[in-house]
């Protein structure tokens, strides 16, 4: 038997989030990282609507690139006092799942980091409040997902927290909140959206729902990423409708061993999750064809690469990853992207070792060891 899940109502289009206007609660509080929102107009619009709809707003500001447990346990003690019946996550994928972590600690306040880390093990929501997700990014999806990533402060090891618990009641895509974005951020957030729907297609998890929606995106974004990284506003539209699309697919297919690697590095190196993503995938791709041959060159028949056979397609499929890393400036290693050898070196085993036993690489199609996950990360150090 298989599950899907995905929130309840997702609103998307332009200017959805009036919607606002038309929630039901009597008090909110609003979780964002810094002032861009404030800066474009955004999060005015968002408290004016939801004064029209008669609800108190609390803001909590200040969510880090990796929210931290910290982050997260300040954001609890703010809703303790304020006590909300809606939380409303918005931004990109760090304030909207610090705002997901805060909102399991918020009803469950005996329960801790590490058992929220075991995967489907959380106890039940929304006995206090329901959770709102606004995405201004175009690329994690987390606004339809039932995942959340937190870093502990002390130890730096990543809590990836997975819960169809955690899905939201509501997503508002507004594709005009997605416009103001720099271009490196649509680069990086387009190559997150264009994993998270390779991933899927070929986890073992896959399904027929999950497989039309993660299709479904890989052939927007093959259409529209490098037009909305030139700024077309067209194309950014579309993109932000096309990373949802993929959030809904792995967030019930679940993922693979390029986001195993990239959460194991991003934080240490200091590289943007989806510029780890975009780094590490055509090396997961060929690692993976070994297994997954078929459903890739299913992939490159669809997009019309070049091939007539699974070996040529498939990596026809790794030439058109690599094209539009370079369209989008992305570096082709992490010795390209400055990542210092004796640092990188240093760390191998452990991000080797780490890599293997993240959560995402139970569902990738091919197994792995930590031998061989060595061995990758030494040939996108190198290139």
């Amino acid at each position: 038997m298989a599950r899907f899940t995905i929130p309840r109502d997702v609103y998307f289009g332009e200017n959805t989030i009036e919607e606002l206007k038309n929630l039901q609660g009597q008090k909110a509080v609003l979780v964002i990282s810094g002032g861009s929102i404030k800066r474009n107009g955004g999060l005015a619009k968002i408290e004016g609507y939801l004064a029209e709809a008669g609800i108190e707003t609390r803001l909590f500001e200040g969510v880090e690139a990796d929210p931290s447990d910290t982050t997260v346990m300040k954001g609890v003690a703010l809703m303790n006092e304020f006590q909300p019946d809606l939380i409303i996550g918005i931004g990109g994928g760090s304030p909207i799942d610090a705002a997901k972590a805060m909102w399991i600690f918020y009803e469950n306040p005996d329960f801790t980091f590490e058992q929220a880390a075991i995967p489907f093990n959380l106890p039940q929501l929304r006995k206090k409040a329901r959770f709102v997700a606004i995405p201004t990014t175009s690329g994690t999806g987390t606004e339809v997902t039932s995942f959340s990533i937190i870093t502990s402060e002390n130890t730096e090891l990543k809590y990836p927290i997975a819960d169809f618990n955690i899905t939201p009641d509501l997503a508002i895509v507004d594709t005009n909140l997605a416009q103001t974005m720099p271009a490196h951020l649509v680069a990086h957030t387009g190559m997150d959206a264009l994993t998270h729907s390779l991933e899927a297609y070929v986890s073992i998890m896959a399904n027929e729902l999950t497989d039309a929606l993660a299709m479904k995106s890989i052939e927007m974004i093959q259409e529209y990423l490098v037009a909305s990284y030139n700024g077309d506003t067209n194309a950014r539209s579309k993109m932000h409708l096309s990373q949802c699309l993929a959030g809904m697919s792995f967030s019930n297919a679940i993922l693979g061993i390029v986001h195993s690697m990239a959460h194991k590095t991003g934080r240490m190196f200091s590289i943007p999750h989806g510029c780890a993503n975009a780094i590490y995938l055509p090396a997961a791709i060929r690692f993976n064809a070994v297994e997954a041959g078929e459903k890739y060159a299913d992939i490159a028949a669809r997009l019309n690469l070049k091939g007539t056979t699974t070996e040529e397609r498939v990596e026809a499929l790794i030439r058109f990853v690599e094209e539009l890393n370079r369209a989008l400036n992305i570096p082709t290693s992490l010795q390209e992207f400055g990542v210092p050898e004796s640092t990188f070196l240093e760390n191998l085993d452990i991000i080797a070792e780490g890599a293997v036993g993240d959560p995402c690489t139970s569902t990738n199609p091919r197994p792995i060891s930590v031998a061989q996950m060595k061995d990758l990360f030494l040939e996108v150090y190198y290139g």
